[in-house]
């Protein structure tokens, strides 16, 4: 009898994860990952079909809003640099950190191994784009902002940020996520804010802080909106699974 050959599906590809910045907002990367694979499922799923991730959730990261507005604190990138030598070392194929304002430090990340690093602002830069958007409402720490994280991306697309004239309610509003303040009650404070990226001129809302993933359900509705972890999300399923489109 000839023989017949089984074609395997290409092996998955572990990403390591950068976490704990803040720690629920990996979780919900890790959430994100879960419901992407269900969402290009064609039929039951078994645990092998999901993605691997070796997920470093460390919460002791000095503070990037210390370093980075207040001028004060250690400085955050050789932790990072370690986390990466770190996850290198448990096997992981490629970095990715969801975390928009730590991404100042993405070079020395870059630097610290040789895996690949999914870059979360170039993606969703690029997503924009696709989108349609061109004047962007900046829903994003201070931090973010006063270190121009997006502005060489956003730029090379040729995409306008749209800052509030005051961001410190927003960075209030972060804190008040890492606090553990029910969401319920915060979602208020989230549509405001909204709202006046809207009356700034802003045609296309950015939730550029993953604390802020966590209020989604709290944007505007008829306002185009991206969220930046759901396009890490598709960076690290397209990744970690080749030859499989990814969401």
């Amino acid at each position: 009898m000839p023989s017949t050959s089984v074609v395997e599906p290409a092996a998955m590809r572990p990403v390591g994860i950068l976490g704990g910045m803040g720690p629920e907002a990996t979780i919900l990367l890790m959430q994100k990952c879960l419901a992407a694979v269900a969402s290009t499922a064609t039929g039951p799923l078994d645990d092998a079909d999901h993605i691997p991730l070796i997920v470093h959730q460390n919460p002791q990261v000095p503070s990037r809003i210390a370093r980075l507005i207040e001028g004060q604190g250690p400085d955050p990138a050789p932790v990072l640099a370690q986390m990466a030598r770190d996850l290198a070392a448990a096997g992981a194929q490629a970095l990715a950190m969801p975390c928009n304002t730590a991404h100042h430090y993405a070079d020395s990340l870059r630097a610290a191994t040789a895996l690949p690093f999914l870059d979360m602002i170039t993606a969703t830069a690029d997503h924009l784009t696709q989108a349609r958007a061109r004047r962007i409402g900046m829903l994003a720490s201070p931090a973010t902002r006063l270190t121009g994280v997006f502005d060489r991306a956003l730029a090379a697309q040729g995409l306008v940020p749209v800052w509030l004239s005051d961001d410190a309610p927003l960075l209030d509003l972060i804190r008040a996520v890492k606090a553990g303040q029910p969401l319920s009650g915060l979602a208020p404070r989230m549509t405001a804010l909204c709202g006046l990226a809207v009356t700034r001129g802003a045609d296309h809302l950015l939730v550029a802080c993953t604390e802020l993933s966590l209020l989604t359900d709290a944007l505007p509705e008829g306002v185009p909106a991206t969220d930046s972890l759901d396009c890490l999300t598709s960076q690290i399923v397209a990744f970690a699974r080749p030859g499989v489109s990814s969401c």
